[in-house]
């Protein structure tokens, strides 16, 4: 048996697949305890753990973490003459009209920092050399109170030639073996020095909240007889043993959205298809990501709460419009959706858990497009009353409707997502109509072919069990690892200068990272023959920012300096619209390598899954109509082959599936219904 747990926002979910049966769960998240909401999962599912082979969990752990400042207290240790350096950030201003705007709250303070003196340069080249005795004589004064738990260590040029921050390391062991010391060179490689001290920090703050989490629920599971591997899921899209989660925390931060976009990969590229705009709404956000034949768009750099971290991650683009966002009015008196989320406590007034104010959820269940009786499969009560009532006031206001508003508010989450996926392809120079739409979680197939209408793309797949396929994914993902590092090596065209010297650097780097990558999964038990990425952060020299060039590894060997200028070109083409002009040169910035191994099974979710042949009629209210709409279990559209044709709720168990007026829905081989406009 393999299984997948994630705790969402609102949801914990789980997938259990066994000899080809597909067992799942949804139960609701507890906040404050997501183990529980973990492991009540596994007693919904009726999981027997001694039976479990392969157990992988993803959770909002790290980012609830810095969200609500309840990370370990953290020790900064940096080079003399930077101590002020994550007080004096980037002087970008999110809110650009607020006059009281203020910059992120840090999460340690001024008296929290202690400066070093030594002296790396940019090259790796010593200035001033550590000293060892009196380090240590500072080391025992400023952490000798004991009020740390956590030490972070930044030295300044430490991403180029990290021995002093191990020197560093060992002295602080030394003195203090309980404190948890997290170096800047284990967490990012990369240059700029208050995104690489910021990224250090919070690795530092979350690493024990992380540790004492893992250790308590491995011990729940150890007292359930659980013996299996146990993994994490990272934001980069793979997982690592959680021996690997002990390293670098951090990479834990968006596990549960990165599950579902490698589950939608997975389910989708099984029926053919490589180019896909995910599409996960759950109870909280709504998170979307582009993949590009069957690769999931990359980033290097993310941020929680305005906090910038440093770390390969997948390229989400995320917008408050989940189940339980709330429909409210702004000072104008226009319409608006989230971002504030009714989150699982106490959820939308449906719940019947003391939610007092409107919510998507609660639009649903007015609109008719979700049914009280169906709700999860009809294993959880929902007061379809009680989303009338808190509809009430907001639709007195707007002078509508109490159907109206709902219909209104579900509508503005709509403009939301599509803004979202705009963001995230055609801001980017992507086109979405060369795309597939694949909708997830418990709302996702509600939304997507009004989302599809709006973005005009023609072809929607969703997945089974649609709900809960970022825990599938979590099932479906590699074992993988990312290694950075900043090294600038100008470009010139034509092989003039850095011409030949300059691939062959790029070839030695991406070895010697390569080498890295291997010593490190072998450390993690983790043998199997390795797959390799790599990408290279490229620029004109004098930009500010860079964008990410990806490098064939087939045809690294017989790379030039001339090749590498022309895949910068190609892809600052596609993105700018111009590219080399004969009056810029080109440069590399930084190399990012990934290192992947697929679990020995990746076990299939189209096996195994059936329902009941039901058909019948409901009414709902659609764009301001109420009309006359099909009711149907997904296995009633199997059963027919020529599929089915629009309005239409479609009912999976753990989400609806709405089919509006122009669009047609039928099964594929894989248990994939695909919805397709009809010109």
């Amino acid at each position: 048996m393999r299984v997948g747990v994630e705790v969402g926002g609102t949801f914990t979910d789980l997938v259990a697949i066994e000899d080809g049966r597909v067992r799942v769960a949804k139960v609701p998240s507890v906040p404050a305890h997501p183990d529980e909401g973990a492991m009540a999962s596994l007693v919904a599912g009726e999981i027997d753990l001694a039976s479990v082979e392969d157990l992988v969990h993803g959770s909002t752990v790290a980012t609830n973490a810095i969200l609500e400042r309840k990370g370990a207290p953290v020790a900064l240790l940096t080079t003399r003459g930077f101590r002020d350096v994550l007080f004096l950030p980037r002087h970008n201003r999110t809110q650009i009209y607020d006059l009281f705007y203020r910059k992120p709250a840090q999460v340690l303070a001024r008296r929290d920092i202690l400066e070093i003196d030594e002296r790396m340069t940019a090259r790796g080249e010593v200035v001033e050399a550590l000293d060892e005795a009196a380090t240590g004589a500072q080391l025992a004064e400023f952490l000798g109170s004991g009020e740390y738990k956590s030490v972070a260590i930044c030295l300044l040029n430490g991403y180029a030639e990290p021995r002093h921050e191990r020197q560093l390391a060992a002295l602080v062991a030394q003195q203090f073996p309980d404190l948890t010391i997290t170096c800047s060179a284990d967490v990012t490689r990369e240059f700029r020095e208050y995104e690489r001290t910021s990224t250090t920090t919070l690795a530092a703050y979350v690493q024990p909240v992380i540790d004492s989490y893992l250790r308590r629920f491995e011990t729940q599971l150890g007292e359930q007889k659980f013996d299996g591997r146990f993994s994490i899921m990272q934001s980069n899209g793979g997982r690592l043993p959680v021996a690997g989660m002990s390293r670098n925390a951090i990479t834990s931060l968006f596990s549960g959205p990165a599950a579902g976009v490698m589950g939608a990969v997975r389910q989708a590229g099984l029926s053919g298809h490589g180019n896909l705009i995910t599409l996960d709404m759950g109870g909280t956000s709504t998170d979307v990501c582009l993949v590009a034949d069957g690769k999931p768009n990359l980033s290097g750099e993310t941020e929680v709460d305005g906090l910038p971290i440093r770390t390969p991650v997948l390229d989400i683009v995320t917008v408050g419009a989940g189940g339980g966002s709330i429909c409210w009015q702004d000072d104008g008196g226009m319409l608006r959706v989230g971002p504030e989320s009714a989150g699982a406590d106490p959820g939308p007034a449906c719940y019947g858990r003391g939610g007092d104010r409107p919510a998507i959820t609660d639009a649903h269940m007015l609109r008719g497009t979700i049914r009280a009786e169906a709700f999860l499969g009809g294993k959880m009560d929902v007061d379809a009353k009680a989303s009338s009532a808190v509809f009430k006031t907001l639709s007195d206001n707007l002078d509508m409707s109490p159907e109206e508003a709902a219909d209104s508010a579900v509508r503005v989450a709509d403009a939301n997502i599509v803004g979202a996926i705009q963001l995230g392809s055609t801001e980017r120079g992507r086109d979405p109509r060369d795309y597939v739409l694949v909708p997830f979680g418990g709302a996702g197939p509600l939304h997507a072919a009004r989302v599809a209408e709006e973005l005009d793309i023609s072809t929607i797949l969703i997945p089974p069990n649609a709900g809960v396929l970022s825990a599938y994914g979590l099932l479906a993902s590699d074992y993988l690892q990312y290694e950075t590092m900043t090294r600038r090596i100008p470009l010139g065209g034509g092989g003039g200068e850095g011409g030949g010297d300059a691939a062959a650097e790029v070839k030695a780097l991406f070895a010697e990272l390569q080498a890295r990558a291997t010593a490190s999964f072998r450390d993690l038990g983790i043998e199997a023959n390795l797959h390799f990425t790599y990408s290279l952060d490229m620029r004109f020299i004098g930009q500010a920012f860079e964008i990410t060039v990806d490098v064939d590894g087939a045809a690294l060997p017989d790379l030039s300096a001339d090749d590498l200028l022309n895949l910068f070109n190609e892809a600052h083409n596609r993105v700018f619209s111009f590219g080399e002009s004969g009056l810029h040169r080109a440069e590399i910035v930084s190399f990012r390598l990934g290192a992947s191994a697929p679990p020995d099974v990746i076990p299939a979710l189209n096996e195994g899954i059936g329902d009941a042949v039901q058909r019948g009629k409901t009414k709902i209210f659609d764009q301001g109509e109420r009309r006359d709409c099909l009711l149907l279990s997904r296995a009633a559209i199997a059963a027919d082959a020529g599929g089915v044709s629009g309005p239409a709720l479609v009912e999976d168990g753990t989400s609806t599936i709405f089919v509006p007026h122009g669009w047609s829905a039928a099964v594929d081989a894989q248990d994939n219904i695909l919805l397709k406009w009809k010109d």
